[in-house]
């Protein structure tokens, strides 16, 4: 029998459990267990104590070490990082010889690092050496710590629950030098067993092309889906703590929402364009020209079937089967009279200083003497592009905005009249629609609206689009 790929997300992570007895045993036999590979994220929040809060930015051990200007502050970080992990230790493991061992094991690679980052800071002293070209590997570094702690205490519950498993680190700790991805992955699978035993696998994967400095934060959906091609997997499989819906259930009434039993490659693409990822872009696109089959499932209903995503798949009839957004966006408007008949080199233009200031693009629009750049960044780089802007364009007429972006996205949305009826039922609403996009692909539909009409707007095109189907247990049942 083929294998799966499987990834188990941070705050499903925190529940061995629920993992155990959902996701790694259910209501398999014993010769039923194997045949899959387990590729897990660091504890729920632990990555935000390494690195950064991914929500409100609050400074981690690495920010503290790359920004701040008192020494001590982010060995204080790093002091909470160890008692947070020694904290979960205690949760975990009973009092004895496996506690301490689980103990020993992360206060080794956590003294390690903070000898490595006191002897950067030493020799980053002296005027030939420089932090800032070391802070990328520092990164990699600390967030390994996240992974690292998870697999080892992963593999040693699961052994002593009578499981056969064997941890695959690939974080390249004390390792000589870095191997390409692929290769490293080839290598570390060479001698398991994946009949008799399961792998445990960490997020995070020490390479040669380094994977934060591309994928930042969603390495580890990277690392999952390189596996699952080189090991050539039946299906990959994302555990969440949550179904993929037709909306999001803190906004719509959770009885409302439906998951979404099945989709394609681009859906997701689109979801992601929002921020709302099943899996990072450049992560799927390696399981899609692999023809391997994404299914996202929730940890804590491993009875449902969850969401199948293929390339082909294409809905039986057209319909809607998301409804997502963006709350925080903010829309930057060019306007300059002479931009007439040269708007490409104005685009051009404006889209290297997005890149160079890495904001996100979510959409944009054009005419003749106007663009818009509706970006997912914070307002400091907003107010830097302007200031830049300005610079280059001096006659221009720039402005900026806070916004939102609601769009409704399916598999196949080609009905006569779709447009028209979502934007009377936003109008019903009493939600002014500032701009809107839809493509030819018939994919999705994207509306730009007042930041504050955001929730209002979502469950109005859910209310609208989705629930007189009355689809059941799922939009189309895998």
């Amino acid at each position: 029998m083929s294998h799966t790929v499987e990834k188990i997300g941070g705050t499903s992570m925190s529940q061995y459990a629920a993992v155990r007895d959902n996701v790694i045993v259910g209501q398999r036999e014993a010769d039923e267990l194997y045949n899959r590979v387990f590729v897990v994220s660091a504890y729920g929040g632990m990555t935000d104590k390494l690195l950064e809060a991914k929500k409100g930015g609050k400074p981690g051990v690495y920010a503290l070490f790359a920004g701040s200007e008192n020494e001590g502050e982010w060995r204080e970080a790093l002091a909470e990082v160890r008692e947070a992990m020694l904290a979960i230790n205690e949760t975990l493991f009973e009092s004895g010889a496996l506690l301490q061992q689980a103990n020993a094991y992360i206060e080794e690679r956590i003294s390690e690092a903070e000898r490595c980052l006191n002897d950067l800071d030493r020799l980053c002293q002296h005027g030939h050496f420089e932090l800032e070209g070391q802070l990328l590997t520092v990164r990699e570094m600390l967030a390994s710590l996240g992974e690292a702690h998870s697999a080892w205490n992963m593999t040693h519950l699961l052994q002593r629950d009578g499981i056969a498993a064997r941890m695959v680190d690939l974080s390249g700790w004390r390792a000589d030098s870095a191997l390409p991805l692929d290769e490293h992955i080839q290598e570390a699978f060479n001698d398991v067993d994946l009949s008799k035993e399961l792998a445990i696998v960490t997020g995070y994967a020490h390479c040669e092309e380094g994977l934060m400095a591309t994928f930042d934060r969603g390495y580890s959906e990277m690392t999952f889906s390189r596996i699952a091609v080189i090991t050539k997997a039946r299906e990959a499989v994302i555990h969440k703590e949550y179904h993929l819906s037709s909306a999001d259930p803190r906004v719509v009434d959770e009885e409302k929402v439906v998951p979404i039993g099945r989709t394609n490659y681009d859906v997701a693409d689109q979801l992601a364009n929002l921020g709302m990822e099943a899996i990072h872009p450049r992560a799927a696109k390696g399981l899609r020209q692999n023809d391997i089959p994404l299914r996202v499932k929730n940890t804590f209903e491993p009875e449902h079937s969850g969401t199948l995503i293929t390339r082909d798949y294409v809905s039986d009839s057209p319909c809607v089967e998301i409804i997502a957004g963006k709350q925080v966006v903010y829309a930057v408007e060019l306007f300059d009279q002479e931009m007439v008949g040269d708007v490409h080199s104005y685009d051009q233009g404006f889209l290297a200083l997005v890149k160079k200031l890495k904001a996100k693009i979510i959409t944009k629009d054009l005419n003749a003497n106007t663009i818009t750049m509706y970006l997912g960044t914070n307002l400091k780089t907003v107010k830097r592009i302007i200031r830049e802007l300005e610079s280059a364009y001096p006659k221009a007429e720039l402005t900026y905005r806070k916004v939102a972006i609601v769009s409704a996205i399916g598999s196949d949305m080609q009905v006569p009249g779709m447009l028209a009826k979502t934007v009377s039922a936003l109008a019903e609403s009493n939600i002014s629609v500032l701009a809107m996009h839809q493509s030819m692909r018939q994919v999705d539909m994207q509306f730009v609206i007042n930041e504050d009409d955001y929730n209002k707007a979502i469950q109005s095109l859910h209310r609208c689009l989705v629930e007189p189907h009355n689809h059941g247990l799922a939009i189309c049942a895998a």
